[in-house]
């Protein structure tokens, strides 16, 4: 179990309550898969992939950014019981679509960048470090069935 400050808690709700999940989902999935082509492999059933505006305009990368951000919502949700909410999406990762467990940090990191920017000047250190300690533990939790 994962000690959250009072802090913590606020800040993490607020982020996940101001963002517009097919805005950031789109644009953080998008700069995983330009970033780190690699991780397109998993993603081959979603047409074209060839090149950055082909990612962007792509209809299933947008509607899976959104998939990634409404998981994430339930984590905000249940933060004091994560591993448990993501236990069938680990089970899922890692013995069916077999994901790298690398690329959930990946994603993260751009997430972070995205919201980052988002949230200008708001993104403090202090919200970085709230938003990425969430980040890691839902990281871990999508890793756990790896272990």
């Amino acid at each position: 179990m994962v000690a959250w400050t009072d802090f913590e808690r606020e800040t993490i709700k607020s982020i996940f309550g101001k963002l517009d999940y097919d805005d950031v989902g789109l644009a953080a999935l998008c700069r995983c898969l330009v970033v780190y082509p690699w991780t397109q492999r998993y993603f081959g059933n979603f047409g074209n992939l060839y090149n950055a505006d082909a990612i962007r305009a792509n209809p299933m990368v947008a509607a899976h950014g959104k998939v990634v951000l409404n998981g994430l919502d339930k984590a905000v949700k249940n933060l004091d019981n994560i591993k448990g909410t993501y236990a069938e999406l680990s089970v899922l990762h890692s013995e069916k679509l077999r994901v790298d467990p690398d690329n959930f940090r990946l994603l993260a990191d751009c997430l972070t960048i995205v919201v980052a920017a988002r949230m200008g000047a708001d993104f403090t250190a202090e919200v970085q470090a709230a938003f990425q300690k969430f980040l890691a533990v839902v990281v871990s939790s999508l890793c756990r069935q790896y272990h």
